[in-house]
């Protein structure tokens, strides 16, 4: 009898009768994408030969021969709040904690190219991120932390050749040259207009301004990831697990294509790609996603783009658990769906993660609950022994099986997305939002009819007290940040300013790239808003379509 034989027979048989005892807790067994799951998997012929080994083509089993047992993940905590200087604080108290490595939230303002001052900026200045408006609050957002050996991360978008070119300025002063810096700019625009809506410009000027970074990083600060391509922003938006892969890579696609035609060799800036995945809670299938999502940029890289180096067809990528999983009842449960979510990314590969606090869906993190999420990915790292050896469930007959459905399916949306044009054209028609939107109300109505169970939301509720500690930011912190605005305003040299903001917009109605005028700007003391300004006079903003 073979093996499928033998477990027919035992459905037949021993399952039937359990059954029959004990009936199935649900009427099907699917993940949150809707992929139906087998009670059990047998192993396949030719997996082996799919897989490949660690650190080879199609690198399904890791980019990394050794993985963990070389060097652990980077583990990056995202932080930023208030102003330049309590945010610093917080930095130097993670690093002092063992992170290694900074990740930077800039406050709503920033993220949308305005400055603190403007009409726009009122009610959130430093509310949900750290407000920088120049090169001078820069430098005291990165005051004595030494930048030729801390990697930063920065969640910056339209405005991130701005943000980058202010830390490469902050890093001359240090006396370091940029070649010597490492870290990531998101600059990610494309899922912006998919998902988060902080946008500026319309989509052709945006991935101007993204290949620019790509150009002028891959000669002048070439340990700099030019993109974090990201996935994250959509799945907190609604999306499922498999139209997060399918549209993320459908919108590197794009970004590759744009640096190609504006005549980079895709072997020059390639290698310096990376993404930015979430970790939600269905353990297995994030598992499955990462592993797919390899092998899949593999494929691109090598089939479509005809890179030639390996580190071209590498999907290095950064982890951030799920921001929409944390849920405000029992806030303390999201301790326990924070680790499972990091297990996930730790066992699927990332290189770098960034753990959310328990009290994040009521507040920015307290400085407890900041620590709690760092020592989560230290317990991780040290005590589970996951870390010990290299992609420790390749060869699970579920997680292979898994990781090729999973792979289908997102290959089908990039189809879809290169039939309608590629991601912009798709974008503008409004596809990837709409598909989400169904997504997010498919899982809210799961929740409502309590098909889908979240503790503490819709099940095993209680009556709590009030959740003490939280952060609380300052209401003065606005006015000191105005009033350090205009004082900057008044010191610098304001016919520099000009000159600055002037030549670039030259630049902007030119081919030039745009990174050497910004940088001008920045070191003149021309703001994140006068620089925004200046280039929305030539290239205008974006205006979304009317999605329904």
């Amino acid at each position: 009898m073979s093996l499928s034989e033998a477990r027919d027979h035992w459905r037949e048989t021993q399952v039937a009768q359990a059954s029959a005892r004990i009936p199935p807790r649900k009427a099907a067994f699917e993940t949150s994408s809707g992929i139906p799951l087998e009670d059990v998997y047998l192993p396949r012929q030719g997996d082996a030969e799919r897989l490949g080994l660690p650190g080879q083509y199609p690198f399904t089993r890791g980019v990394q021969p050794t993985m963990y047992r070389g060097r652990l993940w980077t583990m990056r905590q995202y932080a930023g709040f208030g102003s330049a200087e309590e945010t610093n604080r917080r930095f130097k108290y993670l690093l002092d904690a063992g992170q290694t490595g900074l990740s930077v939230a800039f406050d709503l303002p920033t993220q949308s190219g305005y400055d603190s001052d403007a009409p726009l900026s009122e009610g959130e200045v430093g509310k949900v991120g750290v407000a920088i408006d120049s090169l001078e609050d820069m430098a005291i957002l990165l005051a004595d932390i030494p930048l030729d050996v801390v990697s930063t991360s920065m969640t910056i978008n339209a405005p991130a050749a701005v943000l980058l070119a202010m830390y490469i300025a902050v890093a001359e002063r240090q006396g370091v040259s940029p070649d010597r810096i490492s870290g990531t700019v998101q600059n990610d625009v494309l899922k912006e207009y998919i998902a988060r809506g902080l946008y500026i410009f319309p989509p052709g000027p945006s991935m101007r301004l993204a290949t620019d970074i790509f150009a002028y990083c891959s000669l002048e600060v070439p340990r700099w990831n030019t993109i974090s391509i990201s996935g994250y922003h959509m799945r907190e938006a609604g999306s499922t697990a498999v139209q997060e892969l399918g549209f993320t890579l459908a919108n590197a696609i794009a970004y590759v294509d744009a640096a190609v035609r504006a005549g980079l060799d895709v072997d020059s800036f390639a290698p310096r790609l990376a993404f930015f995945w979430n970790a939600q809670m269905d353990f297995l299938e994030e598992i499955a996603k990462f592993r797919a999502a390899r092998r899949m940029w593999a494929r691109i890289m090598k089939e479509r783009f005809h890179a030639t180096k390996p580190a071209s067809m590498t999907m290095r990528f950064h982890t951030q658990t799920a921001g929409a999983s944390l849920t405000a009842q029992q806030p303390l449960n999201n301790v326990v769906r924070t680790a499972v979510e990091a297990m996930a990314a730790v066992l699927g590969g990332t290189q770098s993660l960034h753990t959310n606090s328990y009290d994040e869906a009521l507040a920015l993190p307290s400085q407890e609950a900041a620590r709690i999420a760092l020592r989560t990915q230290q317990i991780i790292a040290e005590e589970s022994g996951v870390a010990s050896t290299v992609d420790p469930l390749g060869g699970s007959y579920l997680i292979e099986q898994l990781t090729d459905e999973v792979e289908q399916r997102a290959w089908s949306y990039v189809e879809r997305i290169d039939a309608l044009g590629g991601a912009v054209k798709a974008i503008e028609q409004g596809f990837q939002q709409t598909e989400i939107m169904s997504s997010a109300y498919r899982y809210q109505q799961q929740i409502e009819s309590g098909e889908r169970q979240v503790v503490g939301v819709n099940a095993y509720t209680m009556d709590e007290e009030p959740l003490p500690g939280l952060l609380r930011i300052d209401e003065r912190l606005a006015e000191r940040q105005i009033a350090r605005l205009e004082d900057l305003r008044r010191r610098r040299d304001a016919a520099a300013v000009t000159r600055s903001l002037d030549a670039l917009r030259r630049a902007a109605a030119g081919t030039d790239n745009l990174m050497p005028p910004i940088l001008d700007a920045v070191r003149s003391y021309a703001t994140v808003g006068e620089i925004c300004r200046a280039l929305v006079d030539v290239f205008g903003e974006y205006v979304p379509p009317t999605v329904l």
